[in-house]
């Protein structure tokens, strides 16, 4: 019997639950959003005529008020700036350890835009969803004003006396500065000015998510991974697309190895051992689900089967078989393979650096060493007990937040009692900042001066871009003053980087190929491979267990907990916002007796936590997870209470931090069941043909079969659904604008959501508008879990097919229809078709109808149920937006919408018209690639390609017609919509799909 492929986004559709089809069908709630229910759950006549009169009435009334607005001209004008017209400045953003090179865009004196700085070497021009949304942190309200002692404001004079005088105070007791990791060599240096004054001074670095095992088995460094080099990769828990060390990098690295060519095509093969779904599994080629405490057992068995020395225990049948054909493809791929491991657990990580030695991994797929991980889970840990001990005077918290974030934080309160001197840096009063004595308010990245190395001999800049707009001072400043130099940073910056061509290494933003600055203390690994070979291998634990894990949104340590739009984006896999969530299979919630939305206690370490059940396809039949970074109690408005706090259940072992535990304990909480604010399941595909894969030998026997649509019949025979049509067709007799998305690339990170956001200016609407299915976003990224039919006889190596799913990412805006539906049926022209194949909004026009988005095949017309930015109900979400200091992120291109109006997305016509303009300017036609989206911009994997599709000589134009035209299709093609959005059929290259993939060419798959 043939086996198809069925496409489903979650538990619900693919059941087909009754509240789903009852909901997936009535995209518009029944209910006027303003009028009161009578007993009967409907709306009367009179509250229909009172509202469509008041809201008339009301617009009749501001239309007889104009606003008054001050403008004070220069009297000198600044030569760089010119009104309306942007300045680029390159920076570096390195939050949480996620390292990144920016350009910020500066319009009237106020940044508004975070690009990738193309020059960089390390990320490439990529950037993602955290570095796109930190532009917004930088308007953050909820930022200290500055200098505070007692909690009360001060002036920075008084706190540098007073903790000056404390310093000097503390006697023989250790001085601590406690901080996250830090790459800048400048600021390592003024640290060692300062330890210099100090005798006692000691220096903990640690991470919140901690890789302190990676560390020591690498000689304290994190090696070099280059994924670009890799034809086979093994992943042992390492989610290294999503958040695991340096994910921009890295995500570029893989993405070059998946780009396929039409001549001899090649893509390197990802295998994924992992207990959650996460970004990297959903991307793999072959994924093996095991329990987080089987991951050490993994790295001993594909050692033992490479290297030798023990093979180690049976896992389960898919991880076993997984294994073998691992090992068999490193074996025939050494100095072209790469094994990395995610697990903070020395005997895992000894014999994955082993492995890659015995691979020729080290100076082919490893090279330079990267920085951007230094922590030191053992040091931290001492330290607390020398604080509970009354043995340390002093300490000085930066760029961390261990009264929060460390699983420990309890004794770490208990100590701070103990000590006499206790400073933060924080840039709010932020959970540790509460509880010391002076607040002294770090500036934030975007108003200040340094450098960073986040790879051996890579170096980069960061350069105010605002003048600061609180009263901060940047920390290593705030420790040389205490020093006794009163030397101005950039003043010490310049003359640290003395030699070096500063004036184009601050307009680069980068400096490559120089020797390494930072200094780092190099580690003898404690264990031999025969003695992690055999901890490794010691076994399983038993019964439930939970693993602890980053989001993609918030990051571990709450860093962006107040940052709406991180809140409001979707998490990658689950598509849950604004909160974190405990993540179930499907069999273990019925065990446990337990539905999507029920609260439950989470036991583990002898501590509980409550959280909302969410069911999640693709785990460990016995393994729950939760997410590290929510439940802040002092992050600000918008961060503040939301979700719970998962650090308490992370473990210390051997001088470590375990992120995960065994023996868990679930028991369903006496709290009334919630609906969780999901995005995925607003809307069901009906069984249409939607996303479009194949396989890599499919591709090389026949190109021609790995994209299918359903062909029409006519007298001429079978026709693709553009050979007919009753509509007139557009001439395009100068653009043709147009966008090319390449499933194999896109890795679903959501950079592009929020650039599109930070671009647009993009309402946020809050949990319940959320719930209510109104999210505004204008670019989606759907996520698809693909299963067997039911009928199928051969489930290959999965159980449950549903329960295990592969998984499709496809990016979805508006399609920029060349035949659109939306344009018929709108009564007043707002939408319209342009000369140059952009579907156009004419705010002015709509009347909020809505017709245009019941007839949009795709679903993605936003309509604005209310003025979001101005309604006190989304005060909290909306908290950036509610005062002149939030408002300065928006961009002046782009109209803000008002209630009542629809909107999508303009293929951002703004920078459109601005590249032409240059043009005109010059005389000349736009070149390719001087006009990019912001989607495409911002994407780490360049899977998305904009371009002029009238012009032969674009790239977009030989993509489409010799590069990848066997690969190229169009959404909903059927429909005959003749979209300008192309995508790329996803090409995998693993044997499960081989025996999933429909072979009769022609024939419609059900989705």
């Amino acid at each position: 019997m043939q086996e198809t492929i069925k496409y489903w986004k979650g538990y619900e559709e693919l059941e087909q639950h009754p509240e789903f089809v009852q909901h997936a069908h009535n995209e518009f709630p029944e209910f006027l959003p303003l009028a009161e229910k009578n007993e009967d759950g409907g709306t009367s006549r009179r509250d229909f005529l009172k509202l469509m009169g008041f809201g008339l009435g009301a617009a009749t009334l501001a239309s007889c008020e104009a606003p008054v607005r001050k403008a004070i001209p220069w009297l000198n004008k600044p030569e760089t700036v010119d009104p309306t017209i942007s300045n680029f400045y390159a920076s570096t953003y390195f939050t949480g350890n996620e390292y990144v090179a920016v350009l910020v865009k500066n319009r009237d004196g106020r940044p508004i835009k975070v690009e990738g700085n193309p020059m960089s070497p390390v990320t490439k021009g990529g950037t993602s969803a955290r570095a796109q949304a930190s532009i917004l942190s930088l308007y953050d309200e909820g930022r200290a004003r500055g200098p505070m002692q007692g909690g009360k404001a001060a002036d920075w004079k008084t706190v540098d006396a007073a903790i000056r005088q404390q310093l000097a105070a503390a006697g023989g007791k250790t001085v601590a500065l406690v901080t996250g990791t830090i790459i800048s060599p400048t600021t390592k240096k003024a640290i060692a000015e300062f330890a210099a004054r100090y005798p006692s001074f000691r220096h903990v670095m640690y991470d919140a998510n901690s890789a302190s095992a990676l560390l020591k088995a690498n000689g304290g460094v994190v090696p070099g991974y280059d994924f670009s080099k890799a034809d086979v990769v093994v992943s042992i828990g390492a989610d290294f697309l999503g958040a695991w060390i340096s994910p921009v990098e890295y995500s570029w690295h893989w993405a070059q190895k998946r780009k396929l060519k039409r001549e001899n095509p090649e893509m390197s093969r990802l295998f994924q051992f992992e207990p959650l779904l996460s970004l990297t599994g959903a991307n793999a080629d072959v994924r093996a689900a095991v329990k987080p405490s089987q991951l050490p057992a993994v790295a001993a068995a594909l050692y033992g089967a490479v290297v030798g020395g023990g093979g180690g225990a049976s896992i389960n049948k898919t991880a076993d078989s997984a294994i073998a054909r691992a090992a068999e493809e490193l074996k025939g791929a050494r100095g072209r393979a790469l094994v990395v491991c995610g697990t903070n657990d020395l005997a895992s990580q000894t014999l994955v650096a082993d492995l890659n030695r015995a691979l020729g991994a080290e100076g082919a797929t490893i090279g330079a060493p990267s920085y951007v991980r230094q922590g030191d889970d053992a040091a931290m840990l001492a330290l607390i007990q020398q604080m509970n001990a009354g043995q340390v005077g002093a300490v000085l918290v930066a760029g961390c937040n261990p009264a929060y974030d460390h699983p420990q934080a309890a004794e770490f309160k208990a100590g701070l009692g103990q000590v006499g001197l206790k400073v933060s840096f924080a840039d709010r009063l932020d959970e540790t900042a509460k509880l010391c004595d002076f607040l002294t308010p770090d500036a934030h990245y975007l108003e200040s001066w340094n450098d960073f190395e986040p790879r051996r001999g890579s170096l980069s800049l960061s350069q105010p871009v605002i003048t600061p707009l609180f009263d901060t001072r940047q920390f290593p400043e705030s420790l040389l003053h205490w020093a006794g130099n009163n030397t101005s940073y950039y003043d010490y910056l310049r003359t640290a980087w003395a030699g070096i061509n500063w004036d184009q290494a601050v307009h680069d933003g980068v400096v490559e190929g120089g020797a390494g600055l930072l200094t780092v203390t190099a580690q003898t690994n404690p264990m031999s491979a025969a003695a992690a070979l055999s901890a490794a291998g010691q076994g399983a634990g038993s019964g439930t267990e939970l693993v602890i894990y980053e989001s993609v949104q918030i990051g571990f340590g709450g860093i962006e907990a107040n940052n709406p739009w991180l809140q409001e984006l979707p998490d990658p896999i689950s598509k849950n916002t604004w909160e974190n969530y405990l993540a179930v299979p499907r069999a273990l919630a019925k065990t446990v007796g337990v539905e999507q939305g029920d609260y439950v206690s989470v036991t583990a370490n002898g501590k509980s936590i409550t959280l909302p059940v969410l069911l999640q396809p693709g785990m460990e039949a016995n393994t729950v997870a939760v997410a590290m970074g929510y439940g802040r109690t002092a992050a600000g408005k918008v961060g503040d209470n939301a979700g719970a706090n998962a650090y308490p259940l992370v473990s210390v072992s051997d001088g470590g931090l375990i992120f995960g535990a065994t023996g868990v304990k679930i028991a369903k909480a006496d709290k009334k069941r919630t609906e969780l604010a999901q995005t995925q399941t607003h809307h069901t595909i009906m069984d249409r043909l939607v996303v479009q894969e194949s396989t890599l030998s499919k591709y090389r026997e026949n190109r021609n079969e790995v994209t299918e649509y359903e062909k029409l019949a006519t007298a001429d025979g079978p026709q693709p659904p553009s050979r007919v049509s009753l509509w007139q067709d557009y001439a395009y007799n100068n653009h043709h604008w147009g966008m090319v998305i390449d499933l194999n690339s896109c890795i679903g990170c959501s950079a592009c959501t929020v650039a599109c956001q930070a671009e647009n200016n993009v309402a946020v609407v809050g949990r319940q508008e959320v719930v209510n299915r109104r999210e505004m976003s204008w670019l989606r990224i759907d996520r698809y879990y693909t299963a067997v039919d039911h009928e199928a006889k051969d489930y290959t190596t999965m159980e449950d097919a549903a329960d295990q799913p592969q998984v499709v990412f496809q990016p979805l805006m508006c399609q920029h229809c060349n035949h659109a539906p939306c344009e018929t049926v709108c009564p007043v022209l707002a939408t319209t078709h342009s000369t140059e194949g952009l579907n156009q909004m004419t705010y002015n026009r709509c009347v909020g109808t809505k017709y245009c988005a019941n007839n949009c095949p795709y679903k993605v017309r936003r309509f604005n149920w209310f003025s979001y930015t101005d309604d006190d109900r989304f005060a909290t979400a909306n908290a950036h937006m509610r005062s002149d200091l939030g408002r300065m992120v928006l961009n002046p291109d782009v109209t803000v919408r008002a209630r009542g109006v629809m909107e999508k997305c303009s293929m951002c016509v703004q920078r459109i018209q601005l590249g032409k303009l240059d043009a005109k300017k010059e005389k000349r036609r736009p070149k390719d690639g001087e006009i990019v989206t912001a989607c495409a911009q911002a994407c780490p994997t360049e899977a998305i390609l904009f371009g002029d599709m009238a012009d032969p000589e674009s790239r977009i134009t030989k993509v489409l017609n010799e590069q990848h035209r066997e690969r190229a299709f169009h959404v909903l093609e059927e429909l005959n919509v003749q979209p300008n959005i192309t995508y790329l059929t996803k090409i995998r290259n693993g044997e499960v799909m081989d025996s999933i993939i429909k072979k009769d060419a022609g024939k419609k798959q059900p989705a």
